[in-house]
């Protein structure tokens, strides 16, 4: 991408947040009454993740797993269905909808709506350990969706965060405002029509 395109994805982030924030504003009501029924935690979840230029911020999801779910504090790898899931964290994430909050980070800049998704330095320093290129991954906003959401899945092991890299280095290679917007749609599509990734 060129500077016009990098302002005009940026112009764009900042824009379909705000209006994102105000449009699904009932779907985040409905999602903070089915956790609070829960009574077993926050219904806020909060990590700290590694942005543009190596950055930490504060990603923020719908809580969907257990308060215990890393007891030790060893950060543990996520999988589909994880059985340190909550029901209701159960049932948001295969909708997806516990990553709604995650537009606020969007419309703060931490964030695009199409990126590499941002990973937490204990796994950054792993893959970066096998695969240095992993630094030019930071030279991108991470994002909502990615080709490697699509089409990857969730990461629960080292050899799929390896695969994800090298999709995220294509997608490097070859963005553009069209392809972001092509990917933003075929999101939206797939979630839709319940496919789980």
């Amino acid at each position: 991408m060129n500077g016009f395109e990098r302002a005009a994805k940026r112009i764009f982030d900042f824009l379909a947040s705000a209006v994102g924030l105000v449009v699904l504003s009932p779907l985040f009501a409905f999602a903070i009454v089915k956790l609070r029924r829960q009574l077993d935690g926050p219904v806020f979840f909060s990590q700290e993740r590694i942005g543009r230029g190596g950055r930490p911020f504060r990603l923020h999801k719908f809580r969907t797993m257990r308060t215990d779910a890393e007891p030790d504090g060893t950060p543990l790898l996520a999988e589909a269905d994880d059985s340190r899931l909550t029901p209701a964290g159960r049932w948001l994430r295969a909708r997806h909808l516990d990553e709604l909050p995650q537009l606020w980070n969007v419309l703060k800049g931490d964030m695009s709506f199409v990126g590499p998704r941002p990973e937490r330095k204990y796994f950054i320093d792993q893959i970066a350990a096998i695969e240095p290129r992993h630094r030019y991954v930071l030279l991108m906003r991470p994002g909502l969706t990615s080709p490697a959401t699509i089409h990857n899945g969730y990461t629960a092991t080292m050899e799929k965060m390896l695969v994800r890299l090298r999709m995220d280095l294509e997608y490097l290679r070859t963005r553009s405002l069209l392809g972001d917007l092509k990917i933003i749609l075929t999101t939206v599509s797939l979630i839709a029509h319940g496919k789980k990734f």
